[in-house]
């Protein structure tokens, strides 16, 4: 026995004809002949937005659309891959936060659980994507949001025992934040950004048996309260899109969803900057 339903997709329906438009792009480049596939164009881009707003179980989605589960599985990594290709590169994201007078951009790193774990670490004993600090398996994905925490980029995906600074540095774009952050356009990090305090700005640290001056608690004061705003764009991801909530796909796949997640944020919004 089965019941059917009435769902509702909380998309611009401009969204899903965007992603159907990438999709038919796709399959004209791989010369996929009219009538070979299970689902159109459309109901292909709902099968992808559902699994990344809802998180709705591959099963489930192959159910409703009557295909099999590994056809289910190959249509949304085809949608996920078309989305992340349209994601905006680090340069032009920079670019556009001068152009439109940002006076400055936060950073910040996240964690996106996977319940994927068993994979050795360098460290005897401990799993690759093990965060001790959220104590949890995960891939951290750094996010620069705009003054106001809107998101607008997102990084590949790194395991989650490294830290923000370790996994910034890994990804090699600390000489392009270096030459596009200067005195008009500054770099907000919290204390996790600590080795890099030469690029991003953070906070002081309290020394050791000691304590922050009264100018150097102002300036922390001051610095958390603008800086703590970007936190909004990791919030908006995750409670926007449940898939980011706990990824079951290969964790290395983290970072391609997120980008493709925050591709379809920019267009349901008509915002990329």
């Amino acid at each position: 026995m089965s019941v059917t339903y009435t769902a509702v997709l909380p998309v611009r329906e401009a969204t899903v004809s965007f992603l159907s438009g990438l999709l038919h792009a796709q399959r004209q480049r791989l010369g996929t002949r009219a009538g070979t596939r299970s689902l159109g164009c459309f109901k292909q881009a709902v099968l992808v937005i559902r699994w990344l707003i809802d998180g709705t179980r591959i099963s489930q989605l192959a159910a409703d659309n009557k295909i099999s589960r590994s056809t289910a599985y190959t249509y949304l990594h085809e949608g996920i891959t078309v989305l992340a290709a349209q994601a905006p590169g680090l340069h032009s994201v920079l670019l556009a936060a001068k152009m439109a007078g940002y006076g400055h951009v936060n950073i910040d790193g996240t964690l996106i659980e996977t319940d994927r774990c068993r994979t050795p670490g360098p460290t005897p004993g401990v799993d690759l994507w093990w965060s001790g600090k959220h104590d949890n398996h995960g891939g951290n994905v750094q996010v620069i949001t705009a003054p106001d925490g809107w998101p607008l980029w997102t990084s590949p995906v790194r395991p989650g025992r490294e830290h923000d600074t370790t996994a910034l540095r890994e990804h090699g774009i600390g000489p392009l934040l270096r030459t596009w952050t200067d005195g008009d356009l500054r770099l907000l990090g919290d204390l996790g950004y600590e080795g890099e305090a030469d690029t991003i700005t953070v906070a002081f640290k309290k020394p050791r048996n000691g304590a922050c001056t009264d100018m150097q608690q102002q300036f922390n004061k001051a610095h958390n309260a603008v800086r703590a705003i970007g936190e909004r764009g990791n919030s908006l991801l995750k409670t926007t899109f449940k898939a980011l909530r706990n990824v079951s796909l290969c964790p290395w796949s983290i970072g391609r969803i997120t980008a493709a997640a925050l591709v379809l944020l920019h267009i349901d919004h008509a915002r990329t900057t």
